[in-house]
Order: structure tokens, then sequence, then C-alpha cells
């Protein structure tokens, strides 16, 4: 057992404290025109020949703004902001072989082109034209990773741009 000195375990205290404090994560909507309260997200386009990504990027769009509920989901027509996008490209390549198996490893990149409007004042708040977002997964139990399947490596890199589009649209980068 070790003994600590009541001065020492206050700094101690003071410091984990401290480090906890700005460790924790939070966003601010203080970047945000103040008279933007909610957003409306329609549908992605979808110029891919991927079934359904058009909904499972947009689902996972709204889901992201919902749970962090700076912005209140609404319809286009009372919306204060809109994000409209557009699936440009999706795709599933080998990225890794091994001598034994073949390809082993995948990965599944997919590009979105979105645009976050101010409705109140129609002008545009950002607009990326080439939002690309990848996600790798094994096809075999590898050490420390079970097998997933194009869908899951889908899921993954569809989440990474569901929280780039909130973070550019609630932080302001």
């Amino acid at each position: 057992m070790v003994r600590i000195g009541t001065s020492t375990l206050g700094l101690w205290v003071l410091c984990a404290a401290a480090t906890c404090g700005s460790c924790a994560y939070t966003t601010t909507s203080a970047l945000l025109p103040p008279h933007i309260k909610t957003v409306a997200i329609p549908v992605f386009e979808n110029a891919t020949t991927e079934y359904t990504l058009e909904q499972d990027v947009t689902n996972a769009v709204i889901a992201r703004f919902v749970a962090d509920n700076h912005l209140r989901v609404v319809d286009e027509r009372s919306a204060d902001a809109v994000i409209r996008g557009r699936i440009v490209s999706y795709q599933n390549s080998v990225f890794g072989f091994t001598a034994q198996t073949g390809a082993q490893e995948y990965r599944v990149s997919i590009g979105v082109s979105a645009v976050f409007k101010d409705q109140v004042k129609n002008r545009e708040i950002w607009n990326e034209p080439n939002l690309l977002k990848t996600a790798n997964y094994y096809v075999q139990d590898v050490p420390g990773q079970t097998a997933k399947t194009e869908l899951d490596g889908r899921k993954e890199a569809i989440d990474k741009i569901a929280d780039e589009i909130l973070s550019r649209s609630i932080e302001g980068w």
C-alpha cells in the first residue's frame, strides 16, 4: 500500500480533474448563425448503381442530427436550413492479400457531394463537392478482428459520412 500525503493527493485530484475536463467531447452551435434552429434533410440523390444507398445515407445523417440535438430535424418548408446531398461514387475493392488465401481485406469507399444552406438568408454555409469516406473490413477472421461483410464496411463508411456532415454543420468547419 502506498501512502499519499493530503497535499500530494489534492494536487493529483486537481490535475486529474483538469485533464478529464479537457478531454470531454462537447459541441457548440456558437459558429452557427443564431437564427438557425431547424434543419431539413431530404433524401440524398443516388448517382450510383447501389440499391438503397440513398436511404441508408439519408437515415444515418438524420439519426446523427437527432442524437446531437443542436438542430431539430423538420420538413423542408418549415426549416431554417437544409442539407442536400448526392452520392456520387461507391466502390468495394480488394485492399489486402495473403499468399495462402488471396484477397483478405477489402475497402468500401463512398463519395458524397453535400451542401448546407441557410434558407432564411438564402446562402450556402458550406459546400463539399467531394466528401469521400472509406472503411476497411476483413472477410476472414484475423487476430483482433472478426470477419465482416461488404454491408458492414458500407455501414461504417456511411457512419463516417454522417459524422462529417454533422460536424461541418454544427461546428462550422
